[in-house]
């Protein structure tokens, strides 16, 4: 074929495809714009789903609804950062802070081992991520991120929405840790949207300067994040004052589990009734010197 007649051809095609194009009304269109953008959503929903979950050497069901898998100690999220590539993990503190055990405490107790099921060796029990609950985030990208507007707490009161009540120490002194004891309870939510919780929260630096860093421990109810109202243990870290760091549980590469018995974010019971049976666990954070 000739090269003008080519040409022309091709210029016949661009004609046609913008003719086709100029004839759907604006409703069409949007709902095609509309379609593609859930279309590119999905594709990067299906790549976090492929991140986050790891293949399991088994799988257990919980009666809760979740699916927990066994994952290699090896091979969970944390290692994929790559400041953690080839990564020793350290299965056990070099030392044991001072005063840590006290009372023989009650079992720490969650719903998808209450019948005895446990991981095999050498691996770590993991909350398979469901394409359901990401897609309750109001992005990829923000998925077990907090929200705008759920950052640190000031010291009590009312602030943005949500209502603290806050014990703080604050000094000069070198802090290497703290321990507190929660009772653990179900609270009623009111509306999808609404979440509470009680944690112990250590932080450094200042949300203003964006040098915060945190480490938080605890329970919630979040129906936002775990599609129930179930109370949840839940960690959350952050080192640059949440802006591009940090994430609820194994959300995002970071921090290492080494527990074989515990699943981060997984519910929690039985919890404590008003007039009658008391549950309370200690949450202990501390850094090895």
């Amino acid at each position: 074929m000739a090269g003008g007649a080519w040409l022309q051809l091709q210029v016949a095609l661009l004609l046609l495809v913008a003719l086709i194009f100029s004839t759907l009304s604006p409703s069409e269109a949007e709902a095609a714009a509309a379609t593609s953008t859930n279309l590119r959503r999905r594709q990067e929903v299906q790549s976090l789903l492929k991140r986050l979950n790891k293949p399991p050497l088994a799988t257990i069901q919980s009666p809760d609804g979740d699916i927990i898998d066994c994952v290699h100690i090896s091979k969970q999220p944390a290692f994929d950062h790559p400041l953690l590539k080839n990564h020793t993990i350290q299965m056990r503190p070099s030392i044991q802070p001072s005063g840590m055990y006290g009372e023989v405490a009650r079992p720490f107790t969650q719903t998808w081992n209450q019948n005895g099921e446990k991981c095999p060796d050498n691996t770590i029990p993991i909350r398979r991520t469901k394409e359901e609950d990401v897609m309750r985030a109001t992005s990829v990208a923000t998925f077990g991120k907090k929200t705008h507007g759920s950052h640190h707490p000031r010291l009590a009161g009312v602030t943005d929405g949500h209502h603290y009540g806050v014990a703080s120490a604050i000094g000069d002194a070198n802090y290497y840790g703290t321990k507190a004891t929660i009772n653990l309870w179900q609270p009623t939510i009111a509306t999808s949207g609404d979440f509470s919780l009680a944690q112990l929260w250590i932080s450094a630096g200042s949300y203003q300067n964006k040098d915060l860093n945190t480490i938080e421990a605890g329970w919630q109810v979040y129906p936002a994040l775990y599609r129930d109202e179930k109370t949840r243990f839940f960690i959350y870290w952050t080192r640059d004052a949440y802006d591009q760091t940090g994430c609820y549980n194994l959300a995002c590469s970071g921090f290492i589990q080494t527990n074989t018995q515990v699943v981060i974010g997984g519910s929690i019971s039985p919890v404590s009734i008003y007039g009658g049976s008391q549950y309370e666990y200690d949450y202990l954070v501390w850094k090895d010197r």
